[in-house]
């Protein structure tokens, strides 16, 4: 795993980063595999979620430290790096090439995904978006190229997912199963604690102020744009980020030229995080805004490989969205 700054004046950014040495990996690998092995193998089935959110008191022990310090503050990088996940790339199939391809049956890879991220929180999905399901695969699909979504290859505009949905993710967890074939499609990420300090008190007082509305991406089946929000929420000094460059729209022209100061600011503070197979990234959707850089898919089955799954550290304030306490947000 590499991480290159974007711009030759980007900051030096402080990342949690954990590589699990060959023991842990036997560690993690054994426990995924007894996840696998456990009725009825779905890894939408509450059963198996149950399982599996016990065996999280069992993950190697410096991976438990790392998250939960991950947990109570990211740094200002905002992400947290962990290589080592249990991934045999020669096993795995061909790179799915379908629209809204999901993953639901249980394989050590998806089960180490999902113990990370119940460890961290609890696992989400929306009902709108891949029929629900929790591990979901960010592939290239032919004919949908420039698409501004899982499915495209062109390059992702920085954004916070699933910025117009009141529950959006607190977390985004992204595996590498396989890399691109050039290895240029890194994971772009820019945390709202680099931005702010290159934007003017004036810019940022735009920013808190509800002058903007939000699309739904297109992954999304359904939805309406928002009522008007501020870009940035929560305290002055620490804000959480509500923004995604291709959907969120200024309301007037002051507040059209702050968010173009801003997205010049986003680009300038940018890293790319280039996965390789085994790694996995977890980012604070709160203060990190993510994209993509562009790449070539070839659609000869070992084209670039990501399962992603959302993460909430508050299940209670979903509770009236998810029918059964289950994990679906409709």
């Amino acid at each position: 795993m590499t991480i290159e700054d974007t711009a030759p004046d980007a900051p030096e950014v402080s990342t949690c980063r954990l590589d699990l040495t060959r023991a842990e990996q036997t560690e993690l690998r054994a426990l995924a595999e007894q996840l696998v092995r456990t009725p009825p193998g779905l890894l939408d089935d509450p059963r198996w979620l149950t399982r599996a959110r016990h065996l999280t008191c069992h993950l190697p022990r410096r991976l438990s430290e790392a998250i939960r310090s991950f947990r109570h503050d990211p740094d200002d990088g905002g992400a947290l790096l962990v290589s080592g996940l249990p991934i045999d790339p020669e096993a795995l199939p061909e790179t799915p090439r379908l629209p809204e391809s999901v993953d639901r049956t249980a394989s050590p890879h998806s089960a180490a995904s999902v113990l990370i991220g119940l460890h961290l929180g609890e696992l989400v999905s929306y009902r709108q978006e891949k029929g629900g399901a929790l591990v979901q695969n960010v592939v290239p699909v032919p004919g949908l190229e420039r698409s501004q979504s899982n499915a495209g290859s062109a390059p992702l505009e920085f954004h916070v997912e699933n910025v117009f949905h009141p529950c959006r993710p607190d977390y985004v967890g992204l595996t590498c199963l396989r890399p691109d074939h050039e290895q240029n499609a890194g994971t772009l990420v820019s945390s709202i604690r680099h931005v702010l300090p290159h934007m003017s008190e004036t810019d940022q007082k735009v920013l808190h102020q509800a002058r903007f509305v939000t699309s739904p991406p297109p992954s999304f089946r359904t939805g309406a744009p928002t009522p008007a929000h501020p870009v940035l929420v929560g305290s002055w000094d620490d804000p959480d980020v509500r923004l995604d460059f291709n959907a969120t729209k200024a309301l007037d022209d002051e507040a059209r030229q702050v968010l173009e100061r801003m997205r010049a600011v986003v680009a300038e503070t940018a890293l790319s995080v280039r996965l390789n197979t085994g790694e996995m990234v977890i980012v604070d959707n709160r203060l990190l805004m993510h994209g993509r850089a562009p790449f070539v898919p070839r659609y000869d089955g070992r084209d670039r490989w990501l399962q992603r799954i959302f993460v909430h550290l508050d299940n209670r304030r979903t509770r009236e969205h998810r029918a059964g306490n289950g994990a679906v947000i409709d």
